[in-house]
């Protein structure tokens, strides 16, 4: 049995959390006596206040939007080539350019499967494509280089 100190609407209690049977936990709250307050006083028809803990199953955070995936760019140290980096580990479903191929800002380059999701990863610039490192079915790791692109 654990004890904590617990303040609602201005009124402290101690509560007292024994484990039950089952996972679930049974609490039972009673009025904390601070020498600088009155104790809290409880009429015969107001029982002290208590609370139950029910457990509940883990909430998961929202998923992202489908849409379009950040474009995950660096600039190399040359100044006219950027490389496109893979934002996350996974497996490369599809790429839709090939070195030579003319480009424009935000055109979808290739699709990254990562945790079951499909995530378009996208042109951070206007150019040519220089290289592409990566081939369908490949395993790609957060930071791999997966396309150059010369502005």
């Amino acid at each position: 049995m654990k004890k904590y100190n617990v303040t609602v609407n201005g009124t402290a209690y101690q509560v007292e959390v024994e484990e039950a049977g089952g996972g679930h936990a049974a609490l039972q709250a009673l009025p904390v006596q601070h020498p600088t307050s009155a104790p809290a006083q409880f009429t015969p028809h107001q029982p002290p206040p208590q609370a139950v803990v029910q457990p509940t199953a883990p909430v998961a955070a929202p998923a992202a939007p489908a849409a379009k995936s950040a474009p995950a760019a660096k600039a190399a140290p040359s100044g006219d080539v950027v490389t496109v980096d893979s934002p996350m580990p996974g497996k490369i479903i599809s790429v839709s350019v090939t070195p030579g191929q003319t480009i424009e800002d935000g055109e979808p380059l290739l699709i990254l499967e990562a945790m079951k999701m499909e995530n378009e990863i996208y042109s951070p610039t206007d150019g040519v494509i220089e290289s592409v490192r990566v081939s369908k079915g490949d395993s790609v790791n957060s930071g791999d280089i997966l396309i150059t692109i010369k502005s």
